[in-house]
């Protein structure tokens, strides 16, 4: 170690405070990176989904994942299942921007599991996603380069989002 304490948040939990790029990975500290996403936001779904399509387009994928995590972590527990589900999605496009073939792949392909049951969409094509997801996760086993932003999902359209 570098005599350096161990990063802590508010509460004393081991938090690292470096800076992370737009795919999540540690920067140096001292380094430009990009703003993290707060921790534990409670948003509706339709909220939910119009920030991690935010987040997705501008090739932030694992921002996205946090986006997700909140709201399986948050929101009642029969949806956790399609947020859990969306947000491996989302880290398995992070290590598949990452180079992370394998990781990426496998993440995909979890995550499109998880969405096979879920009957509450909130105006999301899930077999849309699924599909996607699976395409994807072929490509990255057979050495396709990932560009995150290039390669985001389309979420579905805005109709019937609460």
């Amino acid at each position: 170690m570098d005599g350096r304490e161990r990063d802590r948040d508010g509460a004393g939990r081991a938090r690292s405070a470096r800076p992370r790029d737009g795919l999540g990975r540690p920067l140096a500290y001292g380094e430009d990176g990009v703003a993290r996403q707060p921790e534990g936001v409670v948003r509706g779904p339709g909220e939910t989904v119009a920030e991690a399509q935010r987040l997705l387009d501008a090739g932030m994928p694992f921002h996205a994942h946090e986006v997700f995590e909140d709201a399986w972590k948050s929101g009642p527990e029969e949806d956790a299942p399609l947020w859990r589900g969306l947000a491996q999605l989302a880290v398995g496009l992070t290590h598949a921007a990452r180079g992370n073939a394998v990781g990426g792949a496998r993440l995909l392909r979890r995550g499109a599991a998880s969405l096979g049951g879920v009957e509450r969409a909130y105006g999301m094509d899930l077999p849309g996603l699924v599909r996607w997801a699976g395409e994807l996760a072929h490509r990255v086993e057979a050495g396709a380069v990932v560009d995150a932003a290039r390669e985001a999902p389309r979420l579905g359209g805005g109709g019937g989002l609460q």
